[in-house]
């Protein structure tokens, strides 16, 4: 019985990124100990949950069989437009938000109905969409950030983006205590990987959104709604990259129309590492939640090793094949029995 119980854990699609999570904390650390201090942890989840955000939106959007190039300049273009009608007095921030949000969904919608009613491959509609969504960026701020520190105390930053720190003993102060610092955006991370794992293997629109990307012709027939559920993912997809990026520029006080350059890629590796098919057919929450702190890990401790930086798409080029080796294989061994 623990035999089949370990074989069964080894077929997991989650199970060699795991092995991998865990080795990178126990190298870096070991090389490093600071890799593992309160001070660099809190910062690495800063940075991490903004990513992870738009990873979670891409697997439900992969599983079904599409994906999004336009995610990294929709995290640059909504907090533009946010900023922008806030600081030249148009509208109150809250107001601001909702608009820059509506705009996310927006384009989210149109890439979707581009890709289900015309038929275009999704790789050219969302490359398309963020040359626009870039430009427009571009084109609006002149290319110069827009600048955010006249939020203050405004609620809405304090609800997306407020910290607060974890001191000895499990208390809690809005002061620096020494402890482990949070953000909102974790808490809204973990909100949201909960969601949707519970979408994904709970409900309805969840087999929906396998049934589409494994087998389109096939789930049209049963009565899935194919190009609906795609058109919705599509508007996920482009509300979590918005989100993310709002949530960035109120915490590092900059609303740059170049950020999330490169974003689209590496979120991409981040489902693919976690095992979730590129395909479409087959999508995992948690093991993309492992893919993120892997890359992110990487990112953060080979610096902290004294690599240089710039090596940095080596060691993830290596992660992507070596993951897509190791899910081939699996998938072969399922497939066997053996």
């Amino acid at each position: 019985m623990q035999r089949s119980f370990l074989g069964r854990m080894i077929d997991r699609p989650e199970f060699g990124p795991f092995v991998l999570l865990v080795l990178l904390i126990v190298v870096f650390t070991a090389i490093n100990p600071a890799f593992i201090s309160l001070a660099n942890v809190g910062n690495l989840l800063a940075f991490t949950v903004e990513l992870g955000m738009i990873a979670l939106a891409m697997t439900l959007l992969m599983t079904a069989g599409e994906f999004d190039l336009s995610v990294g300049s929709v995290f640059g273009f909504s907090p533009v437009i946010m900023w922008t009608l806030f600081n030249t007095g148009i509208m109150p921030l809250p107001a601001a938000f909702v608009v820059a949000m509506l705009i996310a969904l927006a384009i989210g919608f149109f890439s979707g109905i581009f890709v289900t009613v015309l038929n275009i491959p999704s790789f050219l509609v969302t490359l398309g969409m963020l040359l626009v969504v870039r430009g427009s960026a571009l084109w609006i701020t002149d290319g110069f950030p827009q600048r955010t520190w006249d939020a203050g105390d405004q609620w809405i930053s304090e609800l997306l983006v407020g910290d607060f720190y974890i001191c000895a003993g499990l208390s809690f102060a809005q002061e620096n205590c020494g402890g482990l610092r949070i953000y909102m955006s974790l808490i809204w991370f973990i909100l949201f990987v909960f969601l949707c794992h519970y979408v994904l293997t709970r409900t309805r629109f969840g087999n929906w959104i396998t049934a589409s990307g494994g087998n389109p012709n096939a789930a049209r027939n049963r009565g899935v709604p194919v190009n609906r559920v795609r058109v919705m993912l599509f508007m996920f997809s482009a509300f979590m990259a918005g989100l993310a990026g709002i949530i960035s520029s109120v915490r590092t006080s900059a609303a740059n129309p170049n950020s999330g350059m490169g974003y689209e890629l590496e979120v991409i590796a981040m489902v693919v590492i976690g095992g979730t098919a590129l395909m479409g057919g087959r999508g995992t929450i948690i093991g993309t939640v492992i893919g993120i702190f892997i890359l992110r890990l990487m990112r953060n401790g080979i610096v902290l090793i004294g690599v240089p930086g710039l090596a940095y798409n080596i060691f993830i080029g290596a992660i992507i094949l070596g993951m897509m080796a190791l899910h081939t294989w699996l998938e072969r061994r399922h497939n066997t029995g053996t």
